[in-house]
């Protein structure tokens, strides 16, 4: 006879590894959920990726032009292994150009990883009480604090630069690229400005490349701010 329904697994207690899954998780704002699913996100969680795979070594930089550093190494994880194939099959671009370049389909594969892993859920909804919709929002709302208030102390002290965690640094000067609303007003503009500058410094050591996905991020943020404000 059978026991019954097996209980809902439970969230994990841990932010997610990877860059890219963090920064994922980062653009679900509690207070608007549909942030994490925006062009922005996307471009985003790809910029993640390609400094990811930099720095794992497998995208190496070539003049500005992202690189694979060899035919056959795997990630074994879904989401990098696309992109890293994708990057092989494709013309050669810059990583500013990465940035933005089908970057839905990275952000998609994050997505169904935090899921399948439990740090999202999705929820059925129906749009105008009508047509069916999937939203997806944090299973574990506090572990997503913990990453937004760690990121923000990354951001604004008191630890030192160079004592920040490299993945950290990288996830930090990119989600504040993207301007994330989680991230909050720095009490101390000028303050934060000389961190990010610490941070991108110490994140330059160790992911090739991390100057142009920079640029391409803050680029297409800009253009995002400039549509926005532009009269109609």
């Amino acid at each position: 006879m059978p026991d019954g329904p097996r209980p809902a697994p439970r969230p994990p207690r841990v932010p997610p590894p990877s860059v890219p899954a963090r920064l994922a998780l980062l653009a679900w704002d509690g207070t608007a959920p549909q942030a994490g699913d925006t062009p922005g996100a996307h471009r985003l969680v790809r910029a993640g990726a390609l400094a990811e795979l930099a720095r794992r070594g497998l995208l190496t930089d070539a003049d500005g032009i992202a690189t694979p550093a060899d035919l056959d190494t795997r990630t074994g994880d879904i989401a990098l292994d696309g992109l890293l194939d994708l990057v092989r099959e494709s013309l050669p671009h810059r990583w500013r150009t990465w940035v933005r370049l089908h970057a839905r389909v990275t952000h998609d594969a994050v997505r169904e990883q935090l899921t399948a892993g439990g740090w999202l859920r999705a929820e059925k909804r129906r749009v105008l009480g009508v047509f069916p919709s999937v939203e997806h929002v944090p299973a574990c709302p506090g572990v997503a604090r913990a990453l937004a208030e760690e990121t923000r102390r990354d951001l604004d002290g008191p630890v030192p630069c160079a004592a920040v965690a490299e993945r950290d640094a990288v996830v930090a000067v990119l989600a504040e690229a993207a301007r994330l609303r989680v991230l909050g007003v720095p009490e101390d503009p000028a303050e934060r400005r000389r961190r990010v500058g610490g941070l991108t410094a110490l994140g330059e050591a160790s992911v090739p490349g991390l100057p142009g996905v920079l640029h391409g991020l803050r680029e297409a943020v800009g253009s995002r701010e400039s549509r926005r404000t532009t009269p109609g």
